[in-house]
């Protein structure tokens, strides 16, 4: 039973004071005190009655309660026969340590109260014990019949227990997908990958403002997983309940357990149907990387397009009678090899069945076949966001994505223009960063085509003796740079805008012209200061 079956009709009337949002905690047990002290007699699971003989000031409520939060118990319930009323002071303490309470009214018997927990305890694990290889059976066979959808239906239908299995970015893999929302999603999955990454132990507890739920990994078999579709946490299934678990009977603890088993031998079904088509994705690479004739690269999406209708049905659209591509760069920093790979194959979701991704070691290129619109990098950074919770100090991705390819004979072009954006995308700050074509149209391109030493060396010739001399000085050299670049070489404007005197501002940019040897007055040299800023 739950503590807020307490409250329902039928039961003792009972009033409540406190934690109305704790009431769907399991009640296992009734343990009946007054000592200052039961927390060795708490096992976990029990509601406490009292007569609150043991408060004699207001800190003892505090010293009570918490003793109850660290033994597990569920809720509080205090009798008013002797003591009158509860006091304030015990309704705060509850608060605090989010234990649910409850009065017990004068002409209420602490034994109806256990009598009737005993009868509902006794009844609920009846029920278990009567239910559970049935339960288990039907699991069994709904996941070799309608696949995960039917197992989670099951459940829903037969305990009233709603389940979802989601994508670490928080798309839906199975379950009513219509009672979770995007939002709701999005704290989900953020919440499992920052417990995953502090390797703290499962199930994860998450509190929205939904209820609470569970969050259990649903990794592959990773006695039988490729080490290129190997992702760690970052591609690892989540399975989300409602309720808390770890509250739950053995009975029901088992019973989720054996249903994220249930959802990791689906994830290892399903990554065993890739296999096939991440050969045929990494031949495509190495065609478009030896600039292969545009006859073998069709030969190539032609198969990718046969394999998919195989998967879709005759009524699905040809990508090859479409004709238009997009290709996608990724990178990753600090997380191992194959997990890039891993992580779009999750997160492209759906149009997995259609797009070929294919590994190269810390990254990953996919070929995605424009259908509709065009895939926009703020949609995949939008996508991508919830994986900043599971990546550790170190840890970027970073994707570029091209503009629509036409047919096989302009993917090599677009390969390249995916890289350029992924090096704009590298060189922003953030976990994770997104670069489309719509910013290969300035000098942004230019720069990022530039081999990374040629950067350095250009950066340095121009900038290092300022940024020696601002160290030293502490001349603010390099922001009046940047202000007066920005102002067009207005002196007026760029003066008003560091808040100090026109001279002021011509003896700073005076001294950078003698560090630098360059002169500010013509174009050549602003254009040459102005992309060495950029660089830094």
């Amino acid at each position: 039973m739950r503590v807020r079956d307490l409250l329902a009709p039928g039961a003792p009337r009972l009033r409540l004071l406190a934690a109305e949002e704790e009431l769907d905690r399991q009640v296992s047990g009734v343990m009946t005190t007054d000592l200052q002290d039961p927390g060795r007699y708490l096992h976990g699971g029990e509601l406490v009655l009292t007569g609150m003989l043991w408060r004699t000031v207001p800190a003892d409520s505090e010293r009570f309660v918490r003793t109850l939060a660290a033994g597990g118990a569920v809720a509080l319930a205090a009798g008013e026969a002797e003591v009158g009323p509860v006091p304030e002071d015990l309704v705060e303490a509850c608060r605090r340590h989010r234990m649910p309470l409850l009065a017990v009214p004068d002409d209420i018997a602490f034994g109806t109260v256990t009598e009737f927990i005993g009868r509902q305890v006794s009844a609920d694990r009846a029920a278990d014990l009567a239910a559970l290889v049935d339960r288990h059976r039907l699991l069994v066979s709904a996941a070799g019949g309608g696949g995960l959808d039917a197992v989670l239906d099951l459940l829903g239908g037969d305990l009233d227990l709603d389940c979802w299995v989601l994508t670490p970015t928080g798309a839906v893999i199975a379950g009513p997908a219509d009672r979770l929302s995007a939002q709701d999603r999005d704290q989900l999955v953020r919440a499992h990958l920052a417990a995953q990454r502090q390797r703290r132990r499962p199930p994860h507890r998450a509190r929205l403002a939904a209820g609470s739920f569970s969050l259990l990994p649903a990794p592959a078999s990773a006695e039988h997983d490729e080490p290129p579709a190997g992702g760690g946490l970052l591609a690892d299934w989540v399975l989300a309940v409602a309720g808390d678990v770890t509250e739950w009977t053995t009975k029901r603890q088992q019973l989720a357990e054996n249903l994220a088993r249930l959802v990791a031998a689906e994830r290892h079904r399903r990554d065993e149907g890739r296999r096939l088509r991440r050969r045929l994705a990494d031949e495509l690479l190495a065609l478009l990387r030896r600039d292969a004739d545009p006859a073998e690269v069709g030969r190539a999406l032609y198969a990718s397009s046969a394999m998919a209708a195989r998967y879709e049905g005759p009524g699905a659209k040809s990508q090859a009678e479409d004709g238009s591509w997009l290709v996608l760069s990724a990178e990753g920093t600090g997380l191992p090899e194959g997990a890039v790979r891993a992580v779009l194959e999750e997160a492209l979701g759906g149009a997995f069945d259609r797009a070929l991704v294919a590994g190269t070691g810390t990254g990953a290129v996919v070929v995605l076949p424009v259908l509709d619109a065009p895939v926009p990098a703020d949609a995949l950074r939008e996508l991508l966001a919830p994986l900043e919770a599971g990546l550790g100090s170190e840890g970027r991705i970073t994707l570029g994505v091209s503009a629509p390819a036409a047919g096989a004979g302009g993917l090599r072009g677009a390969l390249e223009e995916a890289r350029h954006a992924r090096r704009i995308a590298a060189s922003r700050v953030g976990r994770v960063c997104v670069a489309g074509p719509e910013e290969l149209a300035s000098h942004v391109l230019l720069l990022a085509a530039v081999p990374d030493e040629v950067r350095r060396a250009f950066r340095s010739r121009l900038l290092d003796t300022v940024i020696a001399y601002d160290i030293e000085h502490q001349a603010d050299l390099v922001r009046t740079l940047e202000a007066f670049l920005r102002s067009d070489g207005s002196w007026t404007r760029c003066a008003a805008q560091l808040h100090v005197h026109v001279n002021t501002l011509r003896y700073r940019i005076g001294r950078i012209e003698e560090l630098t040897g360059r002169d500010l007055s013509r174009l050549e040299d602003r254009v040459d200061f102005y992309l060495a800023l950029e660089l830094a």
